[in-house]
Parts: C-alpha cells; sequence; structure tokens
C-alpha cells in the first residue's frame, strides 16, 4: 500500500545556536513542506527519486554511513537509524517532491528526514513517539551524513502547529506551544531569502559549537545551560576572549527567548521585534556568523520601518525575518530590495509567512 507523509521547514523566531548548549529556542513550522511518497515491496533496498535531481539512487536497507552521499544521504540516514534503533525498514520505491527551498536556511533537511521516516514507519506499521523520531532523525544527520546539528529543527518540523510558536527547552526536551499570531495585531512576519547559501558553514558550525564546549568545561560545566542562572559575568574565568565571546552570546540568547516569550504573551509586537534587532547583534558580534549581506538586509528593514528583524538558521547565508506593521511591508520589502541592487547581491525573495502545521500525512 502506499504511504504519503510530508514535514515542514521552520524558521527559528529566536534562539540560534542554542539548541547543542541545552538552552532555549522558539521556531515555528513554515507552510512550505517536503512530501514523501513510498511504495514498500519486499526488496531489499529503497529506490529513491527527487523532483530537484535526475535519476534515481538506490539504499540498501543494510546500509552504513559512507554508503550514501548528496541529498539521498538524509533518506539513507534515516534508514540506517531507524535500523539501529530496532525498527523494521521496508524496500520499496520512494519518491520527493518539495518547496522548502535548500541551503535558505529554512531546514529542507530536517524536512526530508522527518517526511522520510514517518512514511517508512507507517509502510512498516510501526508507531514512534515525536521526540524519537526527532532522536532518529537527528542521529541520521549527525551520526551518517555527519553534519553536527542539534534537535531545533526536527522538533519543529514534528511538533509545528498553526499559529503557534514552540517554547524548546533543549535540557529536558519539553516543547511548549506559545500563541503566535502577529497578523492578528496588525503585524506581518516578513522571510526575506537572501539567495546566499551556505558556504563552507559545516566547519564553521563545528568551529562554534567546539568553542561552547570549551567554555563549559572550562567553567566545570558539562553545558553551558548549567552557569545560565549565574549571567554573562560568570564568563570573566575565560581565558580565551573568543570562547569567552561565544559563550556570552548563548547565555543572552537564551534570556532572549525568554523575555520574547513574554513580549509575545501580551501581544507586544514592539517590545518582540527589539529582541530580534538584539539577537542579530549578538550573532553578528559575539557569535560571528553573519555577514555583510544579511547585516545589510537586517539593519535595511529596520530603517525601513520594521519593528526588528534577525537572521535566522545556523549562519553564513540563508534567511532573515522580519516583524514589519502590515500598513509598511510593501516599503519595508522595496527598502531591501533596492539595498540588496546597489550593493551588487543577488535579488532577494520576500514572502509574507505564518505558522503551520507539523509533520502528518497530508491531506
Amino acid at each position: 500500500m502506499t504511504v504519503r507523509y510530508a514535514a515542514p521547514g521552520r524558521v527559528n523566531l529566536i534562539g540560534e545556536h542554542t539548541d547543542y548548549n541545552l538552552g532555549f529556542a522558539l521556531p515555528i513550522a513554515l507552510p512550505q513542506r517536503t512530501v514523501v511518497t513510498f511504495t514498500p515491496d519486499r526488496s531489499d533496498a529503497i529506490t529513491v527519486g527527487s523532483d530537484r535531481a535526475d535519476g534515481s539512487v538506490p539504499i540498501p536497507l543494510d546500509t552504513v554511513p559512507g554508503d550514501v552521499h548528496g541529498w539521498a544521504a538524509y533518506v539513507a540516514g534515516v534508514v540506517w537509524a531507524l535500523r539501529q534503533a530496532g525498527h523494521p525498514v521496508p524496500g520499496g520505491a520512494m519518491s520527493i517532491t518539495s518547496d522548502v527551498e535548500m541551503g535558505s536556511g529554512l531546514s529542507s533537511s530536517a524536512a526530508l528526514e522527518c517526511a522520510a521516516l514517518g512514511a517508512i514507519a507507517s509502510a512498516a506499521g510501526v508507531t514512534i513517539d515525536a521526540n524519537q523520531q526527532a532522536r532518529l532523525a537527528q542521529r541520521a544527520e549527525n551520526d551518517y551524513v555527519g553534519a553536527p546539528t542539534g534537535l531545533l529543527d526536527q522538533l519543529a518540523s514534528l511538533f509545528g502547529e498553526p499559529s503557534t510558536a514552540l517554547l524548546i527547552d533543549f535540557r529536558d526536551l519539553t516543547v511548549e506551544p506559545v500563541a503566535f499570531d502577529p497578523d492578528g495585531s496588525g503585524v506581518a512576519l516578513l522571510l526575506i531569502d537572501s539567495r546566499a547559501r551556505h558556504r563552507h558553514a559545516g566547519g564553521d558550525y563545528a568551529a562554534r559549537r567546539a568553542s561552547c564546549e570549551r567554555a563549559a568545561a572550562e567553567l566545570g560545566a558539562s553545558s553551558l545551560r548549567e552557569v545560565q542562572d549565574r549571567g554573562p559575568s560568570v564568563l570573566a574565568a575565560l581565558t580565551d576572549p573568543v570562547d569567552a565571546r561565544r559563550a556570552r552570546h548563548v547565555l543572552t540568547e537564551n534570556r532572549r527567548v525568554l523575555d520574547y516569550v513574554a513580549a509575545l504573551r501580551v501581544s507586544d509586537y514592539v517590545e518582540a521585534g527589539r529582541i530580534l534587532s538584539a539577537s542579530h547583534a549578538s550573532m553578528r558580534d559575539d557569535f560571528e556568523i553573519t555577514t555583510g549581506h544579511i547585516d545589510l538586509i537586517a539593519d535595511t528593514a529596520v530603517g525601513a520601518g520594521a519593528l526588528g528583524a534577525r537572521m535566522t538558521g545556523g549562519g553564513f547565508g540563508g534567511c532573515v525575518i522580519a516583524l514589519v506593521p502590515a500598513d509598511r511591508t510593501d516599503a519595508v520589502g522595496a527598502a531591501v530590495r533596492q539595498a540588496v541592487c546597489d550593493n551588487g547581491f543577488e535579488q532577494p525573495v520576500i514572502t509574507r509567512t505564518r505558522a503551520a502545521a507539523g509533520a502528518g500525512t497530508p491531506r
């Protein structure tokens, strides 16, 4: 029996590089989705094709890390992680369609992992709770593909709800829904895709993670979350100034996530916008993961009337989000396009977006 399963991309409203430090983040699931259609059979491989690639890729059910590369490695990683966890995986034919833009920081990889995992589990008649699905998808990405990502992307894709942000506490993996409906307050959430794709981001991401781990170890903690309540002043004990700046971003970003949630609870989008811009400044100055191109977009949006703007995602390219009074969306969009053009960059793609449903069987 053929099964179909869909999983969305995500935007992280705030809380960047906090997940692997066991802190807080606040993502939403996006309307854009990856849809997997899977027809199981009795073969010993899954043959997978995508609307974004020519041909198909056979994935042996006994695949191990290093067997499959490129986009199909994310599916192969799911096959491997499921089998490693003792779950049955049938062979078959799988096709993938997606409107989650690759390389834009909207987590097309997690959307693919979660959609493939859901389709395979459904075909096998296996029920796996959402937290475990997230861990399996993360293991596929970490240990098979080799990308050292945290759990934010997978949790957002699996737990998303319409008009809802997700307050994730990565210390205990709790997901708390938070009402997020800026449209109801006359505010638009603009998603500005810079069209600058992540380049060399894997090594930079790993370096930032290692820096945070060194800082925690020097402070005698297993993670930076353990020193969160002591505030940024605790970082004066660190000997490496770069590690100290990286850790300062994490500690202050965790505080900003909680402050942002407090602002949303009273629909204070002016304060929410201010916090977005403060987050961007921290990513630019302390964590050093923005680019001049991305900074230009964020600064121009605020200068043209946005309440606040920040880069979203792992960094070094991708997207900017901005909270904008609804009557200023056209002006902000025009200003950003003009500034980007004047500086010789590719025209951005600007859309008004919203929080949408998480993974499941497509309607």
